[in-house]
This record gives C-alpha cells, structure tokens and sequence, in this order.
C-alpha cells in the first residue's frame, strides 16, 4: 500500500528543472578488489561525461575535471568510453577529438595520434590496449578493426576486413583474441560470427554464428573454451563452446532473453564470477539479477531490490556490480556480494526522490493479447483522464519498468501514460523483433493504434484526449500513426524520421542499410512525409541541430509540408544538441513545450 500523502499543486510536485537534473545517465561500472568506477552525465556542464572512482574506504571522486568530456563516437552511439589499468590509472576515449588518453593524477595525457580514428570496447591484457577501431576517410569510407594499442601509442591489427567488430577478448594465456563480427547489411540481432585470431600469425576462424543468428558477448571459461550468448533457439540464452566450436552447450535452456541488443559497445550482460559459475542477466522485459551454476545447470536469483539491471555488468571474484533500477528506485550503481548477498547502493541517478506516492506505479498489460505494455495511471484520476502513448525508439529495442521522472512528471499533472513495447522490440525472442522486418509504419503502428483503442474502451482514457510521443525510430511510428488513424489527438517526435531517402542519404555507417530492412521495399509508400497530407492533428517537432543519425533536414521539411497544409506544426531546433538532449538548459526546454503542447491540445 502507499503511504499517504498531503496533496500537493501540481507544479510543486516534480518541476522540469528536477526531471533535467536527474539525467547523470549512470553507466558501464567497473569493478577491482574493493574499488569501483564508472561513468555519469553532467547535465549542468553542456552534458559532458566524466568518471567516478569510489575507493575502499567509500570517498568518491570524480577524475576527470571540466571539460574533459569521455565519450567515444563509435557507431555514433559509442558506448563503454573507458578503461581501469590497474597500477596505471584510467584510459578513456575523449570526445572533442576521439583520441585515448591515459589520466592517472593531474592532466590526461594523450596515447593515441590525432586523425580520424575512434576507440571503443577496450579490454587490457598483456601491456597493451585491446578494442575496436573506428577509421573515417575523406571519401566517407568508414573501416573498422580490431586492434592492440600500446601506451607509447604504437598500433598493432589484430583483426580486419569486416564492417563491424565488437567485444574482443584475450584468452587467459593471451595467445588467442575472441569477438563479434558482422557486415552490411545485418545489423548485430540480425546475424553475427563468433571469431577467434591467434595474436602471434594472424591465423582466425569462425566458432559460431552466421547470417541468421545473432551471436554475442565472448567471454573466456580457460585457455580453450568460451561462453557466449546467442538466440539460434529463439531466444537470446548462455552457451558453452570449445574453440574450434566443437560441443556447443546449452547452459540454461529458457524463453528468456539473457542479453540486449547491441546499440552501444562495451556492455556486459553476463559475468565470470569464478570456476563454473556466472552472474547472468535474464527474462522477458525487465532483465533479473541470477547466478548460474554452469555445471548444475542451476540459476538461483539473487535477492536485491531492484526490478531489472542494465546489461552492464562488472565482476571481480565473488563481486558483482552492475546499474540497476525498480519502478520507485531510481537507476544505481549496484555492488553485490554473490555470495552472502549482501546489497550496496553506491550512487543513484537521482540523489533525492519525491515522496513515493507521487511516482507512478507500473501495471503491466496485454494489448490485444499480444502487445505488452506498461500504464502508468495519473495522479488523482476519477475517470477517463488524458493519455500519452509513448513509442521508444531503436525501434529494436524495449522499454521497461525503470523509474522515469519524465513520465511522472506528466502523471503528477494528471496526464497518464502507456509505455509500449510494439512488435518489433526486444525482451521477447527473435520471433517477436522480427516481425518489423519489412514492416517498419505496419506493424508498429498497428500496435501503437490498438494500445490508443484499448485506452479508451477499458476506460482509463478520455477518447478525445490521446496523444503520442516518440523519438527517432519512435518518432517515425508517431508521425505514422498520426497518419493512419484519428485516435491521437496530437503527436511529438523528438529528432524522428520523417522520410527514407535522405536518411539513407544522410545517416552514420552503422545504421545505413538498417531502414531498408525495416521498411522493405514498399517502405517509401509508408513514411510519414509520404503520407503528411493524412495528417490532421496538431504536432511538435523537437530537434537536436547536430544530429548525426537523423538530420535535422527531416524534421525542417515534415513541418514545411505540414504547415503549407494548415496544419498546426510547432519546431523546435537546439543547437550544440545531438541525437538525444544532453544539457540542462535544453532537457529543461524540451519537457516545458511537450507539457505545454498537450494542455492546449487537451484544453
């Protein structure tokens, strides 16, 4: 039950300052011995991102100072942006010129030579840097590898010839580098080949993988065996593989998902914790904490009280630590003793929550008996209230049950919520992402109307006062459903695709050949800039100027055509802002005129 709670006005519930400050976007933690690092966003500092090392005796500090900004651009959604060296300091990958710079006590100093070269995913093994190279050509060519970097800024290749690379590895003997590999036109939950090159001749072969099956996350069990994740059943699960890939060994059959997909490099959705035994993510949705018995074949869930993890994880010994979350728990970094279960927080998201009665509380629901999705009721709501459906973006990818101050910022206005997890997303096997392949502005539009309907005809919703929002991916469902239906009363897209050809035109490497996978070759019949003369309701476009995965050219142009109609159409460009909001001021900005939006269009 809730505790009670005296009423309070709706602005002194959760202000748009409180929901831009709590952005720190806590992420890829590290953990040796009793130390832990990791990464956080500075929202107030033009968004950049530093590194937080808390020590033995609990003191937290902060190593990089202003403006030191670690984030790699790796397939521009970069990912882990640095490394712990023990006895060394930390190595990471600063944004303003992509270089790798070592920082033990004072200034960074730099590693790697200026040009056009980008780093992700580093491991350390043997003296020398292990990740993946990012090299950018006048000509627009971009080549990937994987490659050795020494301190002195010396580059060997380990690995070369495929479009895309991701978690090396070294073998515990550091004879052998194990990773993920894939080519145009897949995307990584498409198909990808497990790889092994032996360092010393160059030699490689494939252990497992291909075309159809999405092979991820390598990890060494010894000097000849490997585990990894990969959804050949169906479903993303462990396995245990020889080298060669002799044996293959299902370690915990389940229509469970035991990772995510793979938009950021760096990530762990499983750890080695010692002789036969992991810590594992696992589930549908909201990913569980678990350790695996790998022998036994027996997974026992760990007490904690966080509803779902990140596939972020660290370990050291019988140490676990990973970024958790709950529907009234903000996100954490989150130390785990595997062993005697003991539980520590050791930095939330948001340092102060308001009291637990004005946070939403998830109910999970079923569309349709085949879309889940997440209500979030308004606060004080006697009837059918006004509804926001939200469309995430990806569109492969899922929302889950992580506290949101965003989302309870409109329910505290009186303005529910329904989180959809539209056909196509992750959390729920291959069978269910694949139903978007070609059917991009079908099927998840399709998904998004009916949750529109259900709303209404289960009573939660007023009819007349639907509105929806998404971004990027999502933000195409938007302006589509907008399009082929007169449920929603008004949408946002915040930096949407609008239109195919000047995305393929346009877009970053990584993603180039995705929207023709997704939309198939009727897709352009589909989109929304083809079909904006369907379109009636009032929209809000909200755009980063900078925007490397969607141009801005997108949204200038929806709302050209928009506008010429007579229809009413609100853009807002953000300069030094990418593909998503990152500083204060902007975050701040956006929410008021989303907030705004949807008074005037729900009266």
């Amino acid at each position: 039950m809730l505790p009670e709670r005296t009423p309070l006005p709706y602005a002194a519930r959760i202000s748009t300052a409180d929901v831009a400050r709590s952005g720190l976007n806590l992420g890829f933690p590290t953990v040796i011995g009793d130390e832990v690092w990791w990464e956080e966003d500075r929202p107030a500092q033009n968004g950049r991102r530093t590194i937080v090392h808390r020590a033995a005796d609990g003191r937290r500090r902060e190593i990089l100072p202003a403006p030191w900004d670690a984030r790699t651009r790796v397939h521009e959604y970069g990912g882990r942006s640095h490394l712990v060296v023990p006895e060394l300091g930390v190595v990471f990958a600063e944004h303003s010129d992509q270089r790798l710079y070592l920082i033990s006590d004072g200034t960074p100093r730099a590693i790697t030579d200026e040009g056009d070269c980008r780093y992700a995913d580093l491991s350390w093994a043997g003296g020398r840097i292990f990740g993946v190279q990012e090299r950018h050509h006048d000509d627009g060519k971009v080549e990937r590898a994987v490659v050795a970097v020494s301190l002195d800024g010396s580059i060997s290749v380990i690995a070369s010839g495929c479009d895309f690379y991701a978690s090396p590895t070294v073998s515990p003997d550091g004879e052998h580098v194990a990773y993920v590999c894939w080519n145009h036109p897949r995307m990584p939950w498409v198909g990808t080949e497990l790889r092994i090159t032996r360092i010393d001749d160059g030699s490689s072969w494939t252990v497992k993988g291909g075309q159809s099956e999405s092979v991820l996350a390598p990890a060494w069990k010894d000097d000849r065996n490997l585990y990894l994740v990969s959804d050949w059943s169906g479903w993303w699960n462990i396995y245990q593989i020889g080298m060669f890939g002799t044996s293959p060994r299902a370690l915990y059959p389940a229509e469970e998902e035991f990772a995510g997909p793979l938009w950021q490099l760096g990530g762990r959705p499983y750890v080695v914790l010692g002789p036969d035994r992991l810590g594992v993510l696992h589930g549908q949705g909201n990913l569980r904490l678990g350790v695996l018995d790998v022998e036994a074949g027996v997974l026992t869930d760990l007490d904690v009280p966080y509803d779902g993890f990140h596939p972020e994880l660290s370990a050291d010994g019988r140490t676990l630590v990973g970024v958790g979350y709950g529907w009234d728990v903000p996100r954490s970094v989150v130390r785990v003793d595997t062993v005697t279960g003991r539980v520590e927080g050791l930095r939330r998201d948001i340092p102060e929550l308001p009291d637990v009665a004005y946070l939403p509380r998830p109910s999970e629901v079923m569309i349709d008996h085949r879309v889940p999705a997440y209500l979030y009721a308004p606060l004080d709501a006697t009837g059918p209230s006004p509804f926001v459906v939200f469309a995430h973006g990806g569109p492969t990818g899922h929302v889950t049950t992580e506290l949101s101050l965003a989302r309870a910022f409109f329910t505290t206005r009186g303005i529910g919520v329904l989180d959809v997890n539209y056909g196509g997303s992750t959390g729920y096997g291959r069978a269910y992402r694949e139903k978007l392949r070609g059917q991009w502005g079908v099927v998840d539009v399709d998904d998004v109307i009916a949750a529109a309907e259900w709303l209404a005809f289960s009573g939660h919703a007023d009819p007349e006062r639907i509105a929806i929002r998404g971004g990027s991916a999502g933000g195409w469902t938007v302006l589509a459903a907008c399009a082929a239906s007169d449920v929603f009363t008004g949408g946002v897209s915040i930096a949407g695709v609008t239109s195919l050809g000047p995305l393929l035109e346009a877009t970053h490497d990584f993603e180039s050949r995705y929207a023709d996978w997704l939309a198939g070759p009727d897709g352009r019949r589909r989109e929304p800039l083809a079909r904006v003369g369907e379109i009636d309701c009032p929209v809000l476009l909200l755009q980063g100027q900078n925007d490397p995965v969607v141009p801005p050219s997108q949204a200038e142009t929806f709302c050209a055509a928009l506008t010429a109609r007579g229809v009413p159409c609100t853009y807002l460009a953000f300069e030094g802002e990418g593909h998503g909001f990152r500083r204060l001021e902007t975050k701040t900005a956006a929410l008021a005129a989303e907030l705004s939006f949807y008074l005037q269009i729900f009266g």
